[in-house]
């Protein structure tokens, strides 16, 4: 009879063992899945703040050939002499002003950009930490269930049930962040 016992809470510890077995490869999955994907914002983020740097480089060029013509200019109008030349610098100050104008748009657009993959990245490692903490518990929970089938000794599966039950907590918390 003690046999029959033996052999029903062996069966189940199999069974169990499988399970967080499964849980332990399907957040391995996941959890690689979030960390590839955190990476890959972050390379966008860093792609498009270069890319504002580099809209702000040539902002700052055109700011600076804009402080040029505007001194030139007044040079001119102190003088009072040359009115077309103080017309034609208008022109080129006007258009630097469009130009410097288009290019801070141009940064609005693209910092936002880079904050919103930014944000996409952080979220992925909320998600990539979690799974990767089911997989301590699930692997830890096989390593209990393998040494008590080796010990033959039912609490120590039990107690490996209650850290699998962690890992499930945290595999379930990988997809929704209820922690």
């Amino acid at each position: 009879m003690a046999d029959d016992n033996k052999e029903k809470w062996t069966n189940y510890l199999a069974i169990t063992t499988v399970l967080i077995a499964v849980c332990a490869t399907l957040s391995t999955f996941k959890g690689g899945g979030y960390s590839t994907k955190s990476l890959m914002n972050q390379s966008l983020a860093s792609d498009q703040w270069a890319y504002y740097q580099s809209k702000g480089i040539k902002s700052y060029v055109f700011e600076a050939q804009l402080d040029n013509m505007t001194f030139q200019k007044s040079i001119l109008d102190q003088s009072g002499k040359g009115k077309v030349a103080q017309n034609q610098y208008q022109v080129q100050i006007d258009l630097l002003n469009k130009k410097i104008n288009k290019y801070n748009d141009e940064k609005k657009e693209i910092k936002k950009k880079a904050e919103n993959f930014e944000k996409v990245r952080d979220d992925c490692k909320v998600h990539s930490s979690a799974f990767g903490i089911a997989v301590i518990f699930l692997q830890v929970s096989i390593l209990l269930s393998s040494i008590s089938a080796l010990t033959k000794r039912k609490y120590i599966w039990i107690l490996s049930l209650f850290v699998g039950v962690a890992g499930i907590i945290y595999f379930f918390d990988g997809f929704f962040l209820f922690f």
